[in-house]
């Protein structure tokens, strides 16, 4: 990114936008002010509780609906969709969609989702029920490029998450997200000075 101009965020989810919530705290007053600006809130559910929040704010949201479509045909026209905004970064922000080649291709390099788990562990749904159903004591929250793979991507920023103590999937997350949307902010930052 060049100095002058803020890396453009397109944000994408498919609930309530806790990340989102983050990532724009982050954009306004936090550690990514005045280095990205956020596009578009974009969600592939329209009654996506993460939307309502976006608007609020006052961020510009778009949406489509992926219920009962077919997977490349949907994010082809996602893709047509985010490339009105003219991201520089695809954030996936809590978004339930596995991504099409369509869809990887068309943004190489520049997708970045955040998992709850580490991902050489862990991949898809479920990451802190896991965590929680193995009684683990700790997990790892990994940020990284996707790829054509599910939850393959190279990483780019881990952090642990203790565990110890969590006595209910609940507590689980909380600790989790508390990690997440710190992490996330951090290595976007890092990320958009570095290219």
């Amino acid at each position: 990114m060049t100095d002058q101009r803020p890396a453009r965020l397109a944000i994408l989810l498919s609930g309530r936008g806790s990340n989102m919530l983050a990532l724009t705290e982050a954009v306004q007053t936090g550690v990514l002010q005045g280095l990205a600006e956020i596009v578009v809130v974009f969600s592939n559910d329209l009654a996506a509780p993460g939307i309502d929040s976006a608007a609020a704010l006052g961020l510009p949201t778009d949406s489509l609906s992926s219920k009962g479509r077919k997977r490349e045909e949907f994010d082809r026209e996602v893709v047509a969709i985010l490339q009105e905004y003219r991201p520089d970064y695809v954030v996936l922000a809590g978004y339930m969609r596995v991504l099409s080649p369509t869809f990887v291709r068309a943004f190489a390099g520049r997708i970045i989702n955040i998992h709850p788990a580490d991902t050489h562990q862990h991949q898809g749904l479920h990451a802190y029920e896991w965590a929680f159903d193995n009684r683990l004591t700790e997990t790892k929250i990994t940020v990284h490029l996707v790829d054509e793979g599910l939850d393959t991507g190279p990483v780019l920023a881990q952090r642990v998450v203790n565990l110890v103590g969590a006595d209910t999937l609940a507590e689980v997350q909380r600790r989790g997200l508390a990690v997440e949307h710190v992490l996330y902010a951090e290595t976007l930052r890092k990320l958009i000075k570095e290219s």
